[in-house]
C-alpha cells in the first residue's frame, strides 16, 4: 500500500456492516387499525374507530385524515382532518354537518362519528395517521353498510349459541361437583358418627370390665368374712356344748 492511501475495507467486513445497518437500524413505520366493516341503520349514527401504533412519542404535530370512497366509485375524497390539536371538517361534501370528532391523540385514537346515516353513505372510509417523525406506514380501511334494519350476523348467532352451550355445560359441571361435594360431606359425617359410636362402645365395655374387676375382690372379701364368721360361730357353739357336758 502506497503512502497516503487509505486502507481498503475487506468486502466481507463491508457486507457485514451493511447487513447490520439494515437489520439493526430502527425502521419507522406507523401501523393503523380500523374495523373491517360496520353496519348502521338509516337515520341512526355509527362510530368509525381508528387507532394506531407508533414507535415514537405522541407528537404535537400528529394528524389524522379520513377519506371516503362511495360504493362503486373510483375516487376517494377527504371528509375530515385533524392537525395541531384542531378538527377540520370538509365544508363541501355530503358529510359536512354530520361528522363528529370523538378521538383523543393521547390515547392513540382517531375515531369519528357519522350522524343521520343514509343509503348514499355506503362505501369505504380510510384512516391515515402521521406522527412525525413516524410518518411512513399503511392506511387502514373500514366499509360501511347502511340498512333499514341491521341484520343479525351469522357469526353473532353462532357465537350466542356456542356461548349458551358452554354456559350450560359449565352449569352442569358445577352442579355435578356440588352434588359430589355434598355426598362426600355426608359420607364423612356418617363415618365420624360410626367411629364415635364404636369408641363409645369400647369405652363402655372397658368401663364395665374395670367395674367388674373392682367388684371381684370385694365379693371375695365378703365371702371370706362370712366364712370366718360362720367358723367362729360354729366354734363358739361347740365350746358351749363341751362346757355344758363338763358341768353335767
Amino acid at each position: 500500500m502506497a503512502p497516503g492511501d487509505s486502507p481498503a475495507i475487506p468486502i466481507p467486513v463491508l457486507t457485514l456492516l451493511l447487513f447490520s445497518f439494515l437489520v439493526l437500524s430502527p425502521v419507522q413505520a406507523i401501523v393503523v387499525y380500523t374495523d373491517r366493516e360496520v353496519h348502521g341503520e338509516v337515520g341512526s349514527k355509527v362510530t368509525l374507530h381508528c387507532s394506531f401504533w407508533s414507535s415514537e412519542w405522541i407528537s404535537d404535530d400528529i394528524s389524522f385524515t379520513w377519506r371516503y370512497q362511495p360504493e362503486g366509485g373510483r375516487d376517494a375524497i377527504s371528509i375530515f382532518h385533524y392537525a395541531k390539536g384542531q378538527p377540520y371538517i370538509d365544508e363541501v361534501g355530503a358529510f359536512k354537518e354530520r361528522i363528529q370528532w370523538v378521538g383523543d391523540p393521547r390515547w392513540k385514537d382517531g375515531s369519528i362519528v357519522i350522524h343521520n346515516l343514509d343509503y348514499s353513505d355506503n362505501g369505504t372510509f380510510t384512516c391515515d395517521v402521521k406522527n412525525p417523525p413516524d410518518i411512513v406506514g399503511k392506511t387502514s380501511q373500514v366499509t360501511l353498510y347502511v340498512f333499514d334494519k341491521v341484520p343479525t350476523r351469522y357469526g353473532v348467532v353462532l357465537g350466542a349459541v356456542i356461548g349458551g352451550i358452554l354456559g350450560l355445560v359449565l352449569l352442569l359441571v358445577l352442579l355435578f361437583y356440588l352434588i359430589r361435594y355434598c355426598w362426600l360431606r355426608r359420607q364423612a359425617a356418617l363415618r365420624r358418627r360410626l367411629s364415635a359410636m364404636e369408641k363409645g362402645k369400647l369405652h363402655k365395655s372397658s368401663k364395665d370390665s374395670s367395674k367388674r374387676g373392682r367388684q371381684t375382690p370385694v365379693l371375695y372379701a365378703m365371702l371370706d368374712h362370712s366364712r370366718s364368721t360362720k367358723a367362729a360361730s360354729e366354734k363358739k357353739s361347740k365350746g358351749l356344748g363341751e362346757s355344758r357336758k363338763d358341768k353335767k
